[in-house]
């Protein structure tokens, strides 16, 4: 059946002629929106069903080892087979914590002169196409050359600086990328508001344009958290495979093995205490490794959630809105 067509009728000499409106193609379109909002809406629910379907499975499996009485308080026994995750726990949030220390600042200012003050040529060419690189590069080989340099060359041996730094090679280029956008995305005619009240760049960089970026900075950050939070494969070859018997928190002094922050001792993050013992074929050891994950998963989720919070309060006591 032809499409229907609406047309008014014939205007007078001289007035211009109104446009036909041709109702099958708007409902045509009509059908077309309502088919691709399905599609659209059954992948989004399908990727939300597979996350939650993870996450719940990963729940079942491990809650009830990780609410056992002592999991997040008792170290490990019989190499990681028995016992509780204390040591690893304490040595994730310590390896992040150094990370974020040494990754942040550098990946700021990098950011800073690199969005600011670079003048477009060669040098932001060349810095632009070695962070794609290094933020490309598989962590097992960031390990690898974090072996053989800190480990090895530096002699640091299996210890938390090395692989703290070894965390920092490829968590720098995600953290200069998103600090660089987040700065891009401040409006022009800020900058232009700020030299024209007698600013230089820097105190405009410093006062105005970081804090405008703060929320953005501050997802970055988390996201850049979160890979170094659950990062196995880099750590394997720096910070190495084990934690002390014995750790003393109470403790300050840094030569001793067995201080808790000496950063030159070993340490084993969460993932790789899940990577050591998944292959002990006890149902012990598989219950550890269920346990350790969702303990991993749950530090994750609130770390990424009480970033966010802390990131909006910061942005906003430091721009006054």
């Amino acid at each position: 059946m032809a499409d229907k067509r609406t047309t008014t009728q014939a205007p007078a000499s001289g007035a211009p002629r109104p446009l036909a409106i041709d109702e099958g193609h708007i409902l045509r379109a009509q059908r077309g929106d309502r088919i691709a909002t399905a599609v659209l809406t059954g992948i989004a629910c399908f990727v939300m069903l597979i996350v939650v379907s993870m996450v719940a499975y990963i729940l079942y499996e491990g809650l009830s080892t990780l609410l056992t009485p002592g999991f997040l308080t008792l170290p490990s026994r019989s190499n990681g087979a028995a016992g509780g995750v204390a040591y690893q726990l304490f040595d994730s949030f310590y390896l992040l914590v150094i990370t974020l220390l040494i990754s942040v600042p550098v990946s700021l200012g990098a950011a800073v002169f690199l969005t600011e003050y670079a003048p477009d040529g060669p040098i932001t060419a060349i810095a632009s196409t070695a962070i794609e690189t290094l933020s490309s590069l598989p962590s097992i080989v960031v390990g690898m050359f974090g072996f053989l340099v800190f480990s090895v060359n530096f002699g640091w041996k299996y210890s938390i600086i090395s692989g703290a730094v070894a965390l920092t090679m490829f968590n720098i280029p995600i953290l200069v990328r998103v600090i660089q956008q987040a700065l891009e995305d401040v409006p022009q005619h800020q900058r232009d508001a700020c030299l024209a009240m007698g600013l230089t760049r820097w105190e405009a960089t410093v006062h105005v344009l970081i804090p405008a970026a703060m929320p953005a900075i501050v997802t970055g950050v988390v996201l850049s958290a979160g890979r170094v939070f659950g990062e196995a494969a880099a750590l394997l070859f720096t910070s190495g495979m084990s934690s002390p018997v014995r750790l003393n928190f109470l403790t300050f002094n840094f030569s001793s093995p067995t201080c808790a922050w000496n950063i030159f001792r070993p340490g084993e993050s969460l993932a790789v205490h899940i990577y050591k013992i998944y292959g002990e074929g006890s149902p012990e050891a598989q219950h550890i490794v269920w346990g350790t994950a969702a303990l991993l998963m749950i530090c994750v989720l609130l770390f990424n959630v009480l970033s966010r919070l802390a990131g909006k309060a910061l942005a906003k006591r430091m721009t006054a809105e």
